[in-house]
């Protein structure tokens, strides 16, 4: 239970501050033409380069009312996103989906159906006017059924689960189905834009399928028939081109040691992929294809090099959650020993953009809000193309849901517990409150790349050893080094050092001390357990904070460095829950109701600047400027004092 807190509820429909002013030379998307890659980066066709700072609307919650879509799409570009990632659109679990408006009738096609089409299509025609840019996905959670000519349908369900895994890499019915999917909706024509899905630049990229490879631990006797005897056919047939002496006996279970049949699973992964992506170029894609987004393997890696950027999937959470009993891991971003992003580090190449398609560190982790500045800061350091977090919501009737946790009256959805929403974002001041520093780290680039480009050479990335990179992805910036002979200065070895700077000086963190920041002219953070840490100094900016966990950051919202900045947005967050919201320790024993509550930070606070007429307003949740807090001036600095007077998780520094 939070010692301290005041009401900071977050609404459906708007957000207390709007910054999409920084970006509207950026309105509509499109405006510089389709997404390319240039080395490493993306770039537009006119040579703009980009970065994005998104999120995933999931399942139904791509289909929404016209209204709620006009509403949405202003309010994601209020708080500074510039993508969307169109995700698990195929999974029949959700209502409404791809193939399917209603529940009850039984859908005999996989075809577009279209009222769920004309909603979508109207959501991207209004974030295409907001400078929103589309991140479609092909194969997410579709279930493959008897109807469409599928063999033992029921088998893969049970073997494999939604969307075939692994089955669709290698099942030629099954990719011949994928493939009719994917010609019906980039040619699909959108009334709202006027234009084929294939021909708007407002989509920027895509992948040919989610979280699905042939290099898990799925062992070849769980296949299902006729997919396991497909397998050994190809394999069979694999064996012979390659003049290779063995029995499929001696292939019974999926090893990742069998040097023979981890390079067959290579070879068979990277013909789906052309193949795929022969066909989506065949139906007039332009943009930029990721093959699918696991960073887990070597060998699997491999094969992402075959498309035109590498994807990524980033979590930190280790909560066991099951229907009635409910328990979730309290450890925060600068507790961890090394960062939760090392493993994407891996997944990285000299002549490649990386992008991290989902992230995150799901409620109700109390310290998850250290998370976002974090992440945002590490990914601009490493030069990387951008983040979408996981998710915004999994439902489009947000109106009626005003709690943490929870967006549905159910306890699970698609059999699964915690999609009740657990990773649903979009009104959670710890992670989504935090979203307009983040969006201007990413977006405006206020934290810059790190000094010196490293390799890891690939014959140790076959070791797979992540100790190697867990700390040295906060101090340098480098690439997995697959076929380019050491060309690249080899990666520093990992010390034991406490303290971990990064070699631009812009950021630190150490789990000791339970204490990171971000420093730059632009942007300045401190998290963590500010009150063990007291008078935390960084350039131009002091704070002692009271209150033992809190994130504080600052953006300026002019083309100014901070200290000489006339607007500021301070942000001001904690522990962020639902009011009589019961914990034991790490187990929930009741979600609560709302309002949601934020605990009050009490701090204080020197501020370098230029101007010492500035005022420090407190923000409502509805936007309105609800109180000054008393500020005095000396030195050049602006001194204050949070969480005595005027209580709020948002404050504008502005001139008078």
């Amino acid at each position: 239970m939070l010692r301290e807190a005041f009401p900071y509820p977050f609404f459906h429909d708007d957000v207390p501050v709007d910054i999409s002013f920084v970006f509207e030379d950026e309105k509509p998307a499109g405006k510089h033409g389709f997404l390319k890659v240039d080395g490493r980066r993306f770039v537009f066709e006119d040579g703009t380069a980009v970065r994005f700072w998104g999120t995933n609307f999931n399942g139904a919650g791509c289909f929404p009312e016209h209204d709620y879509a006009e509403k949405l799409a202003r309010r994601l570009a209020k708080i500074g996103i510039n993508i969307v990632r169109f995700h698990q659109l195929d999974a029949d679990y959700h209502i409404p989906n791809i193939f399917a408006f209603t529940r009850g009738k039984r859908v005999a096609s996989s075809h577009l159906d279209p009222e769920s089409m004309e909603r979508m299509d109207y959501l991207i025609h209004c974030l295409k006017k907001e400078g929103i840019y589309v991140y479609l996905d092909m194969l997410t959670y579709r279930t493959f059924r008897s109807d469409e000519g599928v063999e033992n349908a029921h088998g893969i369900a049970q073997k494999g689960g939604y969307s075939g895994k692994p089955y669709s890499v290698f099942s030629r019915k099954l990719i011949d189905l994928q493939k009719e999917f994917c010609q019906e909706i980039w040619s699909h024509h959108n009334p709202y834009t006027g234009l084929k899905y294939c021909d708007d630049p407002v989509f920027v990229m895509t992948e040919i399928t989610n979280e699905c490879e042939l290099f898990s631990d799925f062992k070849l006797e769980d296949y299902a028939e006729p997919y396991k005897s497909e397998f050994l056919s190809y394999l069979e047939k694999w064996l012979k081109e390659k003049g290779i002496d063995r029995s499929l006996d001696s292939f019974n279970v999926i090893d990742k040691e069998d040097k023979d049949l981890l390079e067959f699973k290579v070879d068979l992964q990277d013909r789906y992929y052309r193949e795929m992506m022969d066909c989506m170029k065949q139906a007039g894609v332009k943009i930029p294809i990721a093959g699918t987004n696991w960073e887990r393997d070597p060998y699997n890696h491999r094969t992402q090099l075959t498309c035109d950027f590498l994807d990524s999937h980033a979590y930190h959470y280790d909560w066991k959650w099951k229907e009635f009993e409910k328990h979730c891991i309290n450890q925060g971003t600068s507790q961890r020993e090394g960062s939760y992003l090392a493993g994407c580090g891996y997944n990285t190449d000299a002549n490649m953009p990386t992008y991290i398609s989902e992230w995150d560190v799901p409620w109700p982790n109390e310290r998850r809000g250290e998370s976002v500045v974090y992440t945002a800061a590490l990914g601009a350091f490493q030069g990387w193309s951008g983040f979408a977090i996981h998710t915004y919501s999994y439902s489009a009737r947000l109106d009626r849901m005003d709690k943490l946790g929870s967006e549905a009256v159910c306890d699970k959805i698609g059999n699964v517990p915690y999609r009740q929403g657990v990773f649903s974002a979009w009104n959670d001041p710890a992670k989504f409150g935090l979203f307009y520093h983040a969006a201007l780290i990413t977006r405006r680039g206020d934290v810059s790349e790190g000094k010196t480009l490293y390799g890891i050479d690939s014959s140790e990335l076959f070791k797979w050893d992540r100790t190697r990179t867990r700390k040295n992805i906060e101090k340098y910036r480098f690439v997995s080094d697959f076929g380019m002979k050491n060309s690249l200065p080899p990666l520093p070895e990992c010390d034991d050092a406490d303290d971990i700077y990064s070699d631009n000086g812009e950021l630190y963190r150490n789990p000791k001390k339970e204490l990171g920041y971000v420093d730059t002219a632009m942007t300045k953070c401190v998290y963590g357990s500010l009150g063990n840490n007291p008078q935390i100094r960084i350039n131009g900016l002091e704070v002692d904070c009271k209150t033992d966990y809190a994130v504080i950051a600052m953006s300026s919202l002019t083309d100014k460095a901070i200290a000489e900045s006339d607007n500021i947005l301070l942000t001001v967050v904690g522990r962020a829950e639902n009011t009589d919201a019961k914990f034991s320790g790490e187990l929930m024993l009741d979600i609560g109701r709302a309002p949601v509550l934020c605990e009050n930070i009490r701090a204080d606070i020197a501020l370098s600047t230029c101007y010492g007429d500035m005022n420090v307003w407190a923000i409502s949740p509805e936007g309105y400027l609800v109180g000054i807090v008393p500020t005095t001036y000396e030195d050049g600095r602006l001194k204050f004092t949070l969480g005595e007077t005027s209580r709020s998780m948002y404050y504008l520094i502005v001139r008078s």
